[in-house]
């Protein structure tokens, strides 16, 4: 039997002899098979699948000492406590200078520049916490001693995850994995951290520890896969996509037309995510019936047909 190649598709030649009458229809790709060149071509058509992925990145996770959230904290803290107590003399000096008990405005005027000076320090060292530790800064102090404490007890660890190059901190979920020496560890995602990662130059996550394994302590480097927000969308097998100017498509069985064949049309498809050996794709109905087994056989007969077409004209 001798073949016909016309792109990576071979058609035996008997077969482009059955598919002489092939319809081909103008506009939108479509063709419209007899039931005999439809099992002459191989062709099997099944419904897609609906499917939710859970994309994962690699990145770079380095475990934080302790000690330094624990100073930045504490500094943090501190100029808050020192702000607060400037705010209650001032008052304080304010009403003994209003009722002119003993208060001079010198010792006023010096009140209130020290309030301002103090909540100057407060904001800038709360500004400072806030991009080294944002998420820890989103906690109530309550949580954040509590955090402290589980920290020094060694009960948790917290690991800053970073993704070389890339700036924009996109949405993870909010479980990771940590690879160690080729034990996964699970992980909690506390959030992003608004300053860029200084060695990675990339966008950066807080990750909390709550089960480490012995031995893994502060300035150890481990390899952390992150969730990336799921993808949601219809699973069709690899081998059902074809590939044009325009992007990826598949063939849809479109029903019987009035002369009793088959029709078969290209569906333009948005390639969400790689899953197994299919991919997750936008821009099909569950109720679609695609083919699975056959399509670059079709591709190769449009194109054949087409040709056919041209030929006509040009007669």
């Amino acid at each position: 039997m001798s073949w016909r190649r016309r792109g990576s598709v071979k058609v035996p030649t008997p077969l482009v002899l059955l598919l002489a009458g092939v319809a081909h229809a103008h506009g939108p790709p479509a063709l419209a098979l007899t039931d005999a060149q439809q099992r002459a071509a191989g062709v099997r058509v099944e419904h897609p699948v609906a499917m939710a992925n859970v994309p994962q990145v690699e990145a770079y996770g380095l475990v934080l000492d302790p000690a330094a959230l624990v100073t930045d904290m504490g500094r943090m803290e501190g100029t808050q406590a020192a702000w607060h107590a400037a705010q209650a003399d001032a008052v304080r000096l304010a009403g003994l200078y209003r009722d002119n008990l003993n208060a001079s405005l010198r010792s006023l005027q010096l009140a209130q520049a020290q309030e301002s000076e103090t909540g100057a320090q407060a904001r800038a060292a709360a500004a400072t916490f806030a991009l080294q530790w944002g998420p820890v800064a989103a906690l109530g102090a309550q949580k954040r001693h509590a955090l402290i404490d589980a920290l020094s007890a060694n009960r948790q660890l917290l690991v800053r995850a970073g993704l070389p190059g890339q700036h924009l901190a996109d949405s993870v979920g909010p479980r990771a994995l940590l690879d160690i020496d080729g034990v996964n560890v699970a992980a909690r995602v506390l959030g992003s951290l608004p300053r860029t990662d200084p060695q990675l130059q990339g966008a950066a996550w807080l990750l909390a520890v709550d089960s480490a394994p012995a031995g893994l302590g502060p300035g150890a480097h481990v390899r952390v896969l992150l969730e990336r927000a799921p993808v949601k969308g219809l699973l069709v097998p690899a081998v059902a996509l074809l590939y044009g100017e325009s992007g990826a498509y598949v063939y849809r069985h479109v029903g019987r037309n009035p002369g009793g064949k088959q029709q078969y049309e290209a569906a333009a498809v948005q390639l969400l995510a790689a899953m197994g050996d299919g991919w997750l794709v936008s821009g099909l109905n569950a109720a679609d019936a695609i083919v699975v087994q056959g399509a670059g056989v079709l591709w190769s007969l449009q194109g054949i047909s087409t040709f056919s077409a041209a030929e006509e004209e040009h007669d």
